[in-house]
């Protein structure tokens, strides 16, 4: 079967059984061929706290050629790891206040905050804080209404600005993800995408939505599963996903410009804790995009990237943003973290 075939297949069961699942909203009715998210509509969220973030904001300013209009600046000194409820809704309401007219995503550029006492921040201020989530952070959580859409304007039609964050703990490392980000726009390389069934069981229950193996010559990519707890020395990673507390072999790796990579565990979005593999590891490593949770979320898997729908969407033109989003069913507990733009099957 080849992964044209695989895909149709996969999302069609997904229609069926995963969507129903997840409780989605149906999303509008798309036109011919939907637009991805543009420079001109993401806003930049700067703190001015934070020498690191002003530094890096206007490089990636630059690099993406994002109206200055579009920069926002808030100050949260400290760097606080979570906010609690009251100190994040004044914070939002000073990014929204400076809006310009037609942002349909953020990125905020530090590290952190990264979580809005139980909820991650770019779910917060995506979704809106969800407090009853803290009371079961085990329990299901509110489904997303941009889950599997087709739409490219979620605020228009499902009133959600997207948000991401952007990392700034190392310049040079920010740089360099940038320019991955800005590299992956130029050609599309001959890739593989990758999913790892592990000795970890309870970290596997995305397993039977990994979609089949198989090849799209038209993209240049394939999918490959494999049964393992981490790849080795393989150099032409555009996805990988896993579910394992600490992936390992990572300095071996070669992702290519514009690489999604994730792992299934509980605590991957804490971005600065010690208990699990923060997320971070995945940019340094070389990807340019991922996905971790910032509090216990149990291993639904509506609370992690789906793979087909993540890699549905990105082979079809998606930006990193709209694509890591679209594959979250239920995305409270979940920090989106990296380059927004980037978006190798853009053309």
């Amino acid at each position: 079967m080849t992964l044209r075939a695989a895909l149709i297949a996969s999302v069609a069961l997904m229609g069926a059984t995963s969507l129903a699942a997840a409780q989605a909203t149906p999303s509008p009715a798309p036109a011919a061929a939907a637009a991805r998210l543009l420079p001109r509509q993401l806003a930049l969220v700067v703190n001015d706290a934070e020498p690191n973030s002003v530094t890096i904001a206007e490089y990636y300013r630059k690099a993406r050629a994002i109206p200055a209009a579009n920069v926002i600046h808030v100050n949260i000194p400290g760097k606080p790891q979570r906010l609690d409820a009251a100190r994040f809704r004044a914070l939002k309401e000073s990014i929204d206040s400076q809006l310009p007219v037609g942002i349909e995503a953020v990125l905020m550029v530090w590290t952190a905050p990264y979580a809005v006492e139980c909820n991650a921040i770019t779910a917060a201020y995506t979704m809106g804080f969800d407090a009853g989530q803290c009371s079961n952070t085990c329990a299901a959580s509110r489904p997303s209404a941009y889950f599997n859409a087709t739409s490219s304007h979620p605020m228009a039609d499902f009133r959600m600005r997207l948000s991401m964050l952007l990392p700034t703990e190392s310049v040079a490392q920010a740089k360099a993800l940038i320019d991955r980000g800005v590299a992956s726009g130029f050609r599309v390389p001959s890739a593989t995408a990758y999913y790892l069934v592990t000795s970890q069981a309870a970290r596997n229950s995305r397993v039977e939505l990994f979609p089949r193996d198989g090849h799209l010559a038209a993209k240049k990519i394939r999918t490959k599963t494999l049964r393992a707890d981490a790849l080795d020395g393989v150099k032409d990673i555009m996805v990988y996903q896993t579910g394992v507390a600490r992936v390992d072999k990572l300095d071996g790796l070669g992702f290519l410009p514009g690489a999604l990579a994730d792992h299934l565990t509980s605590f991957g979005g804490d971005l600065l804790g010690t208990s699990q593999m923060s997320s971070l590891r995945w940019l340094e490593a070389g990807a340019t995009a991922s996905y971790g949770s910032v509090s216990e979320p149990c291993n639904h898997w509506q609370k992690f990237p789906h793979p087909t729908v993540l890699l549905k969407h990105y082979l079809s033109g998606s930006s990193a943003i709209e694509a890591y989003w679209r594959s979250v069913a239920w995305p409270t507990q979940g920090l989106f973290i990296g380059e927004p733009l980037a978006a190798p099957y853009g053309r």
